[in-house]
């Protein structure tokens, strides 16, 4: 038993104050009551003071960063501004940039001699998404710079930090949903469109711990419509084995309902149920429901304690798209839960993804955590 609890949500803490969670919520809270005076005041700030989002602590650069999660008001001049000082350590800030914006980062790119200003570079033109970022990825992959050998990725891996990729021939394929939407401490009711954790009546052959369908997604229901699936997504996994599975826990989903578990190589040596069973009820008895409105791509990108279906995912390590075991394209990402959202007394840590194959109904789940 520790000594102090979070004053507004109950959480048991070894500090006085509010726990990390009830924290950022304040905060993105204070963030999303931004007048439109206020808005405007802190695009013309960051504009005017670009260079400083080189600081990731700066004022300039949590501003934004809340302009992107909260109101999707990153501004063409805000990115000519930083086109034209060399700014390019945030690359969301070219997220859909317009075409000379991208006709630029392209020009520095084809001129870039090392490496490191390289890869910046890749990441901003994936950002910017346009013809010019297409063109010039797969220049640079038909006919690699002397700085790619230095380089752990090709142009297309980097073209995924946008949320899109190619193949040799130029074909462009998403990766991401522009629509976001949240899921919010509630009361889950029996016809739920998002729930998370039902147990299941099998039992993993590796810990011998209960099964679970550990995301359903009813893509029947108007807010969830943009994921393009007309009928039900369900994704199982093992809750105490799914972070071992470097490659992926796939479920072939049945748009009915329901859906069966693929093989796994999952390979574990006297690995025992860490969760135990008071772990599983409080996973499984987890109060997130989906939120009523939409909200910008960015919104669960970078801050902590949110959990969002659509938009981007904020990757505790590097993007990670999965290949479907079908087809063998790369998978689409559909949603991510923060472990630590599903608890209130027994902790989790890292992040669940939920990725898609909406042609071959195939989901797939990987963990990731510091």
């Amino acid at each position: 038993m520790l000594e102090h609890k979070c004053p507004s949500c109950g959480r048991q803490l070894g500090y006085e104050g509010l726990c990390w969670l009830c924290r950022a919520e304040k905060d993105r809270r204070e963030a999303q009551a931004w007048t439109a005076e206020q808005i405007a005041e802190k695009q013309r700030k960051i504009t005017q003071n670009i260079t400083a989002l080189d600081d990731w602590k700066s004022e300039e650069t949590k501003d934004l960063w809340s302009l992107l999660s909260y109101h999707g008001a990153v501004t063409p001049e805000m990115q000519r501004a930083a086109l034209a000082a060399g700014v390019f350590d945030v690359e969301q800030l070219y997220w859909r940039a317009p075409a000379d914006v991208g006709a630029g980062l392209a020009r520095v790119l084809m001129e870039a001699d090392s490496h490191d200003e390289a890869g910046c570079l890749m990441c901003c033109l994936a950002m910017q998404g346009g013809d010019e970022a297409l063109s010039a990825l797969l220049e640079l992959e038909r006919n690699p710079r002397a700085w790619r050998k230095k380089l752990y990725a090709d142009p297309s891996i980097y073209a995924e930090c946008g949320g899109w990729t190619f193949d040799k021939e130029g074909r462009r394929r998403e990766l991401v949903f522009d629509r976001c939407i949240p899921l919010v401490k509630g009361t889950p009711g029996e016809n739920e469109p998002a729930r998370l954790m039902r147990p299941r009546e099998d039992f993993c052959p590796h810990c011998g711990c209960r099964m679970v369908d550990a995301v359903i997604l009813d893509g029947r229901d108007e807010r969830l419509r943009f994921l393009g699936v007309d009928g039900v997504i369900t994704a199982a996994c093992c809750p105490n084995c799914v972070g071992f599975e470097d490659g992926g826990a796939f479920t072939r989903f049945d748009p009915c309902g329901g859906g069966e578990p693929l093989p796994n190589d999952l390979t574990l040596d006297d690995w025992g149920n860490c969760l135990g069973d008071e772990g599983l009820a409080e996973l499984v008895n987890n109060r997130l429901v989906l939120a009523e409105c939409h909200v910008p791509p960015f919104y669960g990108a970078y801050y902590e304690g949110v959990s969002t279906i659509g938009g981007f995912a904020n990757w505790i390590q590097d993007w990670q798209y999965l290949e479907c075991p079908e087809c063998g394209r790369p998978m689409k990402y559909a949603a991510q839960i923060e472990w630590d959202m599903l608890f209130d007394e027994y902790g989790g840590e890292g992040t669940l993804y939920l990725e898609i194959c909406p042609d071959c109904h195939i989901a797939g789940l990987l963990h990731q955590q510091t």
